[in-house]
């Protein structure tokens, strides 16, 4: 029994999220990544150290200047020496820093890159109800702004807002060792103070933040929205009613980008006076220590240099805190998507379809896709290899789910399907889909050229073999007609193609695949009379010896097939072949006198048109004057 469809993942915290990316940035099987983790984290300790060591240098320079240095020569040599060394070492810890990116740049990129091709190719295995349910731009935001998201934290936090707070720690260290408890004490009070002062006011203004945000989407939304249907809006006229939601959803953003912007300045206002206080209140209690020749003028400036150095990373403190928490969201958002379930999975050491020449069974299938629905109720169908069944009946009757099943989209809830005598359950999905090919109503192509197109049915054919395809599915000569030829770009989900050069460009695909069984689902109901036979005959030549399953809603399409199900309410109401069909005048008969009565008033009408349009022109032509200039 398959399993139900499984409950979304929940987000989790962000102390979960950053375990959950700790494995990447310690891959296994990876000893060079590893080296650089270690490396990277060494250099960091070097630049750190370097960087807490640069004032006392300074200060011990200024301190040989000063008249109680000592004898001339003194001022001459020592100084130099201080100086040397206080350039060195801003020279060391700038270089150790850069040298930590450019060592662990590696291991973040490929932590990223491993992490987005983790969840695309976990969105590939999910079901098709997954998606059905999903915004496919949504999920693609989430993986850029997840992958985004992994980049600042590991810069941020790592190299960043960590080094920072070691830091702070090594600078108290000093000046209590230097000097008194007191001056490490104030300093990490006022440090204490500001990241608070920072944290809760950033917490608090992230409303406005939110705000701005969204009004900015919502006007960016508005403007979208109205240029793409620019044609819409010349025909109703509507170009100021445009103009005026646009310019709402702007002066929404303008008020929110200002209250933004104004409680920014506030936050910059107090940490700017938290800081000065701070500073003030240990350049106060050095002072006195000068005065009174317990510390001398370098100590003074040691004190001043430390403080100042420790604020400087801390001022986009605010700004980091805002963003590490998105980074952490984003991220989270991303790997919530690698924790949805698998609804249809392959069975556990599930071996690959065995060949066969492509016989197929559906015994007593039941399924629905909601448990208050059922769509399928008990239904059996067999169709021998080189055969061509055909089902057809209502709109809702279940035909395109039974394709569906077929390729292992969804699982049936009870019954089997066999390929040539194997359940499809027991196979591998991959090996199952390599079997069977479909030429579907709505062709989606992608946004390349044609030649990738027809060979997305085999990566890596060869330029004969798509050819041969693209001649087989009557598409050769258009192509060439082309001014790019094969390499004509068919624009977003191939747009610049007419409905039929698609349907051909798709059939050309699926020749290319060779498939064992073909599954034409509403191929040729999209597309007029006259193209729809050209179409009809490129498939006829594929399917031959192929086992095909015909879905259509056209009953003109599947009067050759060698069986023809009739689907009603999600069961089989009749089956036999065309003429045995027409015979019992059932509701396969009702549906053909329906389809036909329709054709015939159809091209009844443009008869009709067309005629009248003759009419129209030789009339005109009859009171026009003999000298008239146009004639």
């Amino acid at each position: 029994m398959p399993a139900s469809p499984a409950a979304p993942a929940r987000p989790r915290g962000h102390f979960q999220t950053l375990l959950t990316l700790a494995p990447y940035l310690w891959p296994r099987n990876e000893p060079g990544l590893r080296a650089r983790v270690v490396v990277a984290l060494i250099l960091m300790v070097l630049a750190k150290g370097a960087n807490v060591v640069v004032p006392i240098a300074y200060a011990r320079a200024v301190d040989a200047l000063g008249p109680q240095a000592g004898t001339a020569a003194a001022i001459a040599t020592v100084p130099v020496a201080l100086v040397l060394a206080y350039g060195l070492l801003r020279i060391t810890s700038s270089w150790m820093a850069e040298l930590r990116d450019a060592v662990f740049t590696r291991v973040q990129a490929r932590a990223g890159r491993v992490i987005a091709l983790n969840v695309f190719r976990h969105l590939h295995a999910l079901s098709l109800r997954f998606h059905l349910d999903r915004q496919t731009g949504g999920m693609s935001r989430v993986i850029e702004r997840g992958t985004r998201g992994i980049n600042f934290v590991l810069d941020f936090m790592l190299f960043n807002i960590i080094p920072t707070l070691i830091e702070i720690l090594l600078v108290a260290g000093i000046l209590w060792g230097l000097f008194d408890a007191s001056f490490a004490l104030v300093t990490l009070l006022t440090i204490g103070l500001y990241i608070a002062f920072t944290l809760v006011f950033t917490d608090w203004r992230l409303r406005f933040r939110r705000a701005m945000n969204e009004m900015d989407q919502e006007a960016n939304t508005k403007a979208i929205d109205s240029l793409l249907n620019y044609e819409t809006v010349k025909y109703f006229g509507n170009e100021k009613h445009e103009e005026r939601r646009y310019d709402s959803s702007l002066a929404r953003y303008e008020a929110a980008y200002t209250r933004s912007e104004v409680t920014l300045n506030y936050l910059n206002m107090g940490q700017a006076a938290i800081i000065a206080i701070g500073l003030t209140a240990v350049m106060l209690m050095a002072a006195r220590g000068v005065a009174s020749g317990s510390m001398s003028v370098g100590d003074f400036v040691l004190v001043n240099t430390y403080l100042i150095q420790l604020y400087l990373p801390l001022n986009f403190l605010g700004f980091v805190y805002r963003e590490l928490k998105q980074g952490l969201v984003d991220m989270e958002a991303m790997f919530t998507l690698m924790r949805e379930k698998q609804e249809v999975a392959d069975a556990p050491g599930a071996p690959p379809l065995a060949a066969g020449p492509g016989a197929l069974e559906f015994r007593d299938i039941r399924f629905g896709y909601r448990p208050d629905r059922t769509i399928l109720k008990g239904v059996s169908l067999s169709v021998p290899a080189g055969r061509t069944l055909a089902i057809v009946g209502p709109t809702g009757a279940g035909k395109s789910t039974i394709s569906r099943l077929l390729f292992r989209f969804y699982d049936a809830q009870s019954g089997e399907i066999l390929l040539d005598g194997q359940d499809i359950r027991s196979v591998t999905q991959e090996s199952l889909r390599a079997a069977v090919g479909v030429v579907p109503q709505d062709t989606v192509l992608f946004n390349d050229t044609i030649r990738y197109n027809i060979a997305y049915g085999r990566p890596g054919a060869s330029e004969e073999e798509v050819v041969a395809a693209a001649k087989l599915a009557q598409v050769h000569d258009f192509v060439l007609r082309l001014p790019d030829g094969y390499d004509t770009r068919v624009g977003e989900r191939g747009l610049k193609l007419s409905g039929g050069e698609k349907q051909r460009v798709a059939i050309a695909r699926t020749i290319l695949k060779d498939p064992r069984v073909l599954i034409l689902d509403e191929a040729t109901s999209a597309l007029d009379t006259r193209t729809e036979q050209e179409i009809q005959a490129a498939l006829r030549g594929v399917s031959a010896g192929r086992t095909t399953l015909v879905i259509a809603h056209r009953l003109s399409t599947v009067v050759e097939a060698d069986e023809i199900i009739v689907l009603q309410d999600g069961q089989i109401a009749e089956r036999g072949n065309h003429t045995a069909l027409m015979a019992a005048d059932g509701l396969y008969a009702q549906m053909w006198r329906r389809q036909s009565e329709a054709v015939a008033a159809a091209e009844a009408a443009a008869a009709a048109q067309e005629a009248a349009r003759a009419a129209g022109v030789e009339a005109d032509a009859g009171r026009r004057p003999a000298h008239d200039p146009r004639l």
